[in-house]
């Protein structure tokens, strides 16, 4: 077991997956300039996933966002095992889940992580209330208790009265709370989401984001979530790491990414981002003059988002003062300082 004296709760070090007949002489071979396409012809090999590192920190929502074939899913498989990685140091809380065997594998899937795909795979012919106690039912939990924790979750996700109804008898959007409500029954410690919502029509994709923050907001679980969507990424994510052909390409907060786009590549993400939503009081704050006079003016948190301060500013002349938990003036915005921002020229 590799020990670290990281507070994270998942340690990805160096992790590359290789697919093909000899992927270790691959990875000591080719260079860093060399592309996906430039490998496959002159190897006859994959390589999905480039020697990626990152950390997770407890309670934390990390999204991995990329487009098609960038290497965001077989990263997340890789992290759970259903993939072996070709090389690197997978760690959840301190212990390296490449070194374990498969018994100690099984009981980190079922009492330490739930995954939640893009397909539900759903029993058809059990009830949502049986499908949604599988993962209780294979530890071997009794079957009363199996079910008064499965109808608590299913309450939880808002599917209560559905409990006896079978998959067919509902709508996507609500297999994938059943879904949802599976993963969460067996009070798993970290959550792995491999693009859940992306089948989904955009309501109940809204809905279904929306859900997921309220949970996340009570819950505090630890998450990895992939998607194709940067809006998603921007709405989900405390965390967002863009990825391009297996490798991290940038990775920091959404209003990182959107204010200080690593380059071109990113840039083409966040530049059509809703500034709004992502932008916060304390980033485009400026100082307190000496005389600056804070009565009458509205407030705002430094977390507070421009999307929710504007309404307060747009009602008055008044500069909007910027308070820390003590109710100190840290700085204060007015709407010029808005409107540069919005307008991308801060």
């Amino acid at each position: 077991m590799s020990e670290t004296g990281s507070s994270a709760k998942i340690i990805c070090r160096d992790v590359w997956k290789v697919f093909g007949r000899t992927p270790e002489r691959v990875i000591s071979q080719i260079s860093p300039e060399q592309t996906h396409a430039q490998v496959l012809e002159q190897t006859g090999h994959v390589v999905a996933v480039r020697g990626v590192s990152f950390e997770v920190q407890k309670g934390e929502t990390f999204v991995v966002m990329g487009l098609s074939g960038s290497g965001k899913s077989t990263l997340v498989r890789c992290v759970s095992r259903l993939t072996d990685p070709t090389r690197g140091e997978i760690l959840f809380d301190g212990r390296d889940i490449m070194r374990m065997g498969e018994a100690e594998l099984r009981e980190l899937r079922r009492h330490t992580i739930s995954m939640v795909f893009q397909n539900f795979g759903l029993f058809p012919h059990r009830r949502v209330i049986d499908n949604v106690a599988y993962g209780l039912e294979v530890r071997g939990v009794k079957k009363l208790e199996r079910l008064e924790t499965a109808a608590q979750m299913i309450e939880l996700v808002g599917l209560k009265g559905w409990e006896y109804h079978l998959p067919r008898q509902l709508s996507g959007g609500m297999q994938q709370r059943v879904g949802l409500a599976r993963a969460l029954a067996v009070n798993p410690e970290i959550l792995l989401f491999d693009e859940p919502f992306s089948a989904l029509d955009p309501l109940i994709r809204r809905e279904m984001q929306d859900e997921l923050l309220r949970l996340q907001s009570t819950l505090h679980k630890t998450s990895i979530f992939i998607t194709h969507d940067f809006a998603e990424a921007l709405k989900l994510g405390d965390r967002i790491a863009i990825m391009r052909h297996g490798q991290f390409v940038q990775v920091g907060t959404p209003e990182e990414l959107v204010l200080n786009p690593r380059n071109d590549y990113v840039n083409a993400f966040v530049k059509d981002a809703p500034r709004a939503k992502v932008i916060t009081a304390a980033t485009i704050m400026a100082p307190c003059p000496p005389d600056f006079d804070r009565s009458g003016c509205p407030t705002a948190a430094p977390d507070a988002k421009l999307e929710d301060v504007m309404p307060a500013l747009v009602a008055t002349d008044r500069p909007m003062a910027v308070l820390d938990g003590a109710g100190r003036a840290l700085g204060y915005i007015d709407r010029a300082r808005v409107l540069q921002a919005l307008a991308g020229e801060r």
